[in-house]
């Protein structure tokens, strides 16, 4: 583990037993931050509904679902403030994605956690541009149909 310089011995007959999975594979990391730097962002309104689907996200154990919830997290904490139990899990989220991308790519977490950072503020351009479209092509609409 990068954060600490860990290293975790499991048999190999009990990697699905402890809930382990493969790290993602270097070619993978592009995807991720194509996937951290599009505009689409689903927030539930009410905090039961998006704290249940993101706690779900979170245990799938796929580092798309994790990037999926601190996409979300993230555009919501730039709006509002999160409650304690969305906060800690915006960070678990960070902190997985940023380790996760570390450890394959072999930066230091710094220099990846920069990166992700701006990628998700490319995420949060795109996010805007794409309602400012939605609104032009909705009065566009209006105004034919007057």
């Amino acid at each position: 583990m990068a954060d600490s310089d860990t290293i975790v011995l499991v048999p190999l007959d009990n990697v699905d037993g402890v809930g382990l999975r493969r790290a993602i594979a270097d070619t993978e990391v592009k995807r991720i931050f194509t996937l951290l730097g599009n505009g689409k962002i689903d927030n539930h309104q009410n905090w039961k509904g998006r704290f249940k689907d993101n706690s779900d996200k979170m245990r799938t154990g796929s580092i798309y679902d994790v990037v999926d919830v601190l996409k979300n997290l993230t555009f919501l904490s730039r709006s509002k403030n999160l409650s304690f139990r969305e906060k800690r899990m915006l960070d678990r989220a960070k902190f997985l994605v940023v380790s996760e991308i570390s450890e394959v790519v072999g930066d230091p977490t710094e220099a990846t956690d920069t990166k992700v950072n701006k990628a998700l503020d490319r995420c949060f351009v795109n996010h805007e541009r794409a309602i400012a479209r939605a609104k032009v092509a909705k009065t566009k609409t209006r105004a034919k149909a007057s």
